[in-house]
């Protein structure tokens, strides 16, 4: 059993290693095509920031399905089953799909029209649903038309949640990475717990999909050097969904009724604590599909079309009540932690209480960040030297400041008055956008002289 455990281990190392390498000639790459657009009036970013972090990810994808290849208990998955490469034909259509996006900004409805054609092209191989396990009724089989439409659905609402989600520096690769690491421990129980294994390609996709995510957070977190754009969200999306529609649309209800006495009906109902990890990708577009609902309705609402950009989402909100942008974050993989691992923890031990007091409890904590904008963490004096500048103590950052003789720079105007002004005015000026020409701010295009790049960024800025 350690065995699998070694390979799936290596192979999300290679992942994350190959996709963490390949960023920063992408950066270089994207910098000198142009691929950086300018500030938008919804954007939250300081100064224009190049994208297509998706190439990078994809490299890390295809580099993790090649090591798995080779591996001994990882090779019946290519062997005995053709998912591996309907995944790997979908996801370059909606990376190439996500390049040309980042690049040139095409349409949405084109873009929507490469997605369905990606799941499509992915159905055609074998990787859609089969079936459906429905308590009360038991196992429904689906016609084939009724597992397109279903496998297609599926794909592309949640390349569309990830890529709604993809609004702040590490969100959207943290949040996936904490929805496929729930899914992998789940897939894995179901291989070698119960021995089923057609849940290996899904094990399989999950551990890749951490790989993609983890090798790319490094560049990604705030203040971001690099942004994954469409190439990358959209990529992750669809591994995301590609490991559910897996073991829909490979584990035999017959073989799972083994470990299950009863009628089939019965079955149903007992093993569904077990099915409900179906839904995990689902968790990753909880928040964002309320967000989706609640943007839909305000921009009805105010007479605007459903699809106009708005600064109105849930992390912008996060930004206006008081938190910082590192703190929205970690509040948003938090709810997305607590959803998905809870849902693992209670298909696991369904008839403990102690799960949903364990849960109720989480989400009581979570309520409380949620209500502690302004609260900031400080450390001890003595840790002062191993923590970010924001988490120091004033008379400590005062004190190690060199003597140059120069004058701070005042972060925003008002944040004199008193520590209470001053921690405002600094969280202020980390969410305001700046001037383009500004420079070492958070050296997001910093390859050289800035000068370099600022003709051609007032072009790109123009088109």
């Amino acid at each position: 059993m350690g065995q699998p455990v070694r390979d799936y281990l290596l192979t999300l190392c290679v992942t994350a290693a190959v996709t963490y390498l390949l960023t920063g000639p992408v950066r270089k790459f994207a910098i000198a095509i142009g691929a950086m657009p300018a500030i938008r009036a919804r954007d939250v970013h300081r100064e224009p920031t190049p994208r297509l972090g998706g190439i990078a990810m994809f490299g890390g994808l295809c580099a993790g399905l090649i090591v798995a290849d080779h591996l001994f208990n990882l090779q019946g998955v290519f062997e005995l089953s053709n998912e591996p490469r309907a995944l790997l034909s979908g996801a370059a259509l909606i990376w190439l799909i996500g390049v040309l996006d980042d690049k040139f900004e095409i349409d949405a409805l084109i873009k929507l029209g490469g997605q369905m054609i990606a799941a499509a092209v992915m159905v055609i191989q074998g990787l859609t649903i089969l079936w459906l396990p429905i308590p009360g009724v038991g196992t429904v089989a689906l016609t084939q038309w009724q597992g397109t439409l279903l496998t297609v659905a599926l794909v592309v609402i949640t390349i569309n949640a990830v890529n709604f989600v993809d609004g702040l520096d590490g969100l959207a690769a943290g949040m996936v990475c904490i929805a496929s690491a729930a899914f992998f421990l789940y897939a894995y129980r179901l291989w070698m717990g119960y021995g089923i294994e057609a849940a290996a390609p899904a094990t399989l996709f999950a551990a890749i999909l951490m790989g993609m995510c983890l090798g790319f957070l490094p560049h990604n977190m705030h203040p971001a050097r690099i942004f994954m754009g469409d190439s990358g969200s959209m990529l992750i999306g669809l591994v995301l969904a590609a490991g559910a529609i897996s073991i829909t649309g490979q584990v035999d209800p017959d073989n799972m009724r083994i470990f299950f006495e009863g009628s089939e009906r019965g079955a149903t109902h007992a093993m569904f604590p077990v099915f409900i990890p179906l839904l995990l990708p689902l968790t990753i577009i909880a928040i964002p599909a309320a967000d989706l609902i609640l943007a839909i309705v305000r921009r009805t609402w105010n007479g605007q079309s459903p699809f106009a950009a708005d600064r109105g989402h849930l992390h912008h909100r996060l930004l206006e009540i008081g938190h910082s942008h590192s703190r929205a974050v970690l509040i948003m993989y938090f709810w997305s932690a607590l959803i998905a691992f809870g849902t693992v923890s209670y298909s696991v031990h369904s008839a403990s209480m102690w799960i949903v007091f364990v849960i109720v409890g989480a989400s009581a904590v979570g309520l409380i960040l949620l209500l502690l904008p302004r609260f900031t963490p400080r450390t001890p004096h003595w840790a002062n030297r191993f923590v970010p500048p924001r988490y120091r103590h004033r008379a400590a950052e005062r004190e190690s400041s060199p003597s140059s003789g120069e004058q701070p720079v005042p972060v925003a105007s008002g944040a004199q008055q008193g520590a209470g002004g001053a921690q405002m005015g600094e969280e202020a000026a980390d969410r305001a956008p700046v001037a383009v020409g500004v420079s070492g701010v958070n050296g997001a295009t910093a390859i050289g002289a800035r000068s370099r790049f600022s003709d051609r960024r007032s072009v790109d800025s123009s088109r």
